[in-house]
């Protein structure tokens, strides 16, 4: 599992301070915590990190040498140069469901049947226990065509007997439409030609 190391931060420091000074801050809380850990992360380690996990997903966080088993449980980024400002974690206790997202992930983008695919969700909410969370859910677009719907109960996480949806069942994930500039099928061209007439 890919671990992130952080540092505690005195509440006396200004979270503002500490990110020009090139740190991420954030909290660390839990069951098992009192209250919460502030931390600080090298906004290195954080952007490296971040490249290949999101919110929702399972790390170590070794703090000044204590490691906890964590959540990503908020990633807030600076809007204009999409960094990292503020991580929080939550730390997992064995035998306790937490509150978790997954990842829509769109995959076979080009055997979709000639329609322009929208994804409608980003992420699909769900509450597990540590050792059966999901950090992404694939969507296969493969054979879908203009008219077509994807809804979260039809994706594998909703088979899952060890999750339980947060997000509605019912919710869109994915639309197929027909493109705006498709061609006028013959028939119709046929049929104002007799009309003309």
């Amino acid at each position: 599992m890919d671990t992130l190391k952080a540092e505690k931060r005195s509440m006396e420091t200004k979270a503002k301070r500490l990110r020009r000074e090139g740190y991420v801050t954030g909290n660390v809380f839990g069951h098992d915590i009192e209250g919460s850990i502030p931390v600080k992360i090298a906004k290195n380690d954080a952007e490296n990190i971040l490249k290949k996990k999101k919110k929702g997903s399972q790390i170590i966080l070794d703090v000044e040498g204590t490691q906890y088993d964590v959540l990503i449980k908020e990633v807030d980024f600076d809007t204009l140069k999409r960094q990292p400002i503020e991580m929080d974690f939550q730390a997992l206790v064995k035998g306790e469901k937490v509150h978790s997202v997954a990842e829509v992930v769109l995959v076979n983008h080009e055997k979709v049947a000639g329609g322009v695919v929208e994804q409608k969700l980003e992420e699909i909410a769900y509450k597990a226990l540590p050792e059966a969370l999901v950090e992404t859910v694939e969507v296969d677009l493969s054979g879908l065509k203009p008219g077509d719907v994807v809804k979260v109960k039809d994706l594998a996480i909703a088979a899952d007997k060890d999750v339980v949806l947060a997000t509605d069942p019912d919710a869109v994930v994915v639309t197929v439409t027909v493109p705006h500039n498709a061609p006028i099928p013959e028939a119709e061209d046929a049929d104002e030609e007799a009309a003309e007439k």
